[in-house]
């Protein structure tokens, strides 16, 4: 989900509740789930200070986006091949490692950018009324580099699994593509880490298939004409699972089974010639002719 043309914070407090409101949609709370919040801009005040070059800014995001994944010296000795003096180094990861805006502001003084907007984020979501979900902690920065201001990620509280989703702004993505900057913002989200928790909190659904035809040839010559029921079921609404191969009946019976089929429609030569197909209630096993323009 993406929010164009919207220069401040309230696109990315949209972007949250958005997220928040699904989550609760499927049975997850805050005591589930949370996000972390910061700014790339707190980053930039850091880097700024010490007179990084601003080019090796998207360089060290990225190995600052390792943290917690490999080890701290490791993370060091990316951090100096990346031109940065030891003294900017321990100042650094000094601040990536503050947990509240209160220390922020004491850290790089109240007149930036980064806490102004981290401020503004906190308090909108006061009267969105999902505070509880969100912490701030500067160590977030997201590893791509086109992000330009407040970046977050949603997390499950007991730490066992991956980032769930990520966003944050991204006001100068548009003109890598041969088109104009607008403010921008937006998130990712895939399935795999969401139905990872939602099945450790026993809230993924069993949702039972049932497909209400199974329409099958009973000659590979009429396969084509099975199609064409499948077509006319599918025109009006219904499912259908069209058997595409040369099955025998058995293999086409168990098929119906697995699906949970109400309906095997067969469409066999004799009838066909009289515009009218077999068609079975698996329920019952009641069994009758129909012609095709009084299929239901």
């Amino acid at each position: 989900m993406d929010i164009i043309g919207v220069p401040d914070v309230t696109g990315e407090a949209e972007l949250i509740s958005s997220i928040i409101t699904f989550f609760k949609r499927i049975g997850l709370t805050a005591s589930d789930v949370g996000f972390k919040v910061s700014s790339r801009k707190v980053l930039q005040e850091v880097l700024r200070c010490y007179s990084v070059p601003e080019n090796m800014f998207g360089r060290v995001c990225i190995i600052i986006d390792k943290i917690g994944k490999i080890p701290m010296d490791d993370i060091r000795k990316d951090l100096l091949s990346a031109d940065m003096s030891e003294v900017a180094i321990e100042d650094l990861l000094q601040v990536l490692s503050l947990k509240s805006l209160a220390k922020l502001e004491e850290k790089l003084g109240a007149s930036g950018e980064a806490l102004s907007d981290l401020k503004q984020l906190f308090s909108l979501a006061e009267k969105y009324g999902y505070s509880e979900w969100l912490q701030f902690d500067a160590s977030i920065v997201r590893g791509l580099a086109y992000y330009t201001g407040i970046v977050f990620e949603g997390f499950d509280r007991e730490g066992k699994l991956r980032a769930i989703c990520g966003g944050g702004r991204y006001d100068r993505l548009l003109s890598t593509f041969g088109g104009d900057d607008l403010p921008a913002c937006g998130f990712g989200f895939g399935d795999a880490v969401i139905v990872e928790l939602l099945k450790e909190r026993g809230l993924l659904p069993e949702l039972n298939l049932q497909v209400e035809n199974i329409v099958c040839s009973l000659d590979q010559e009429l396969q084509g004409a099975a199609s064409a029921v499948a077509t006319i079921l599918r025109e009006k609404g219904q499912s259908v699972d069209l058997v595409l191969e040369n099955k025998p009946l058995k293999w086409v019976f168990k098929r119906a089974a697995r699906i949970n089929a109400r309906r095997l429609i067969l469409v066999g030569k004799a009838e066909w010639q009289k515009g009218m197909v077999n068609v079975k209630t698996l329920s019952t096993g009641e069994q009758l002719e129909i012609k095709l323009d009084e299929l239901e």
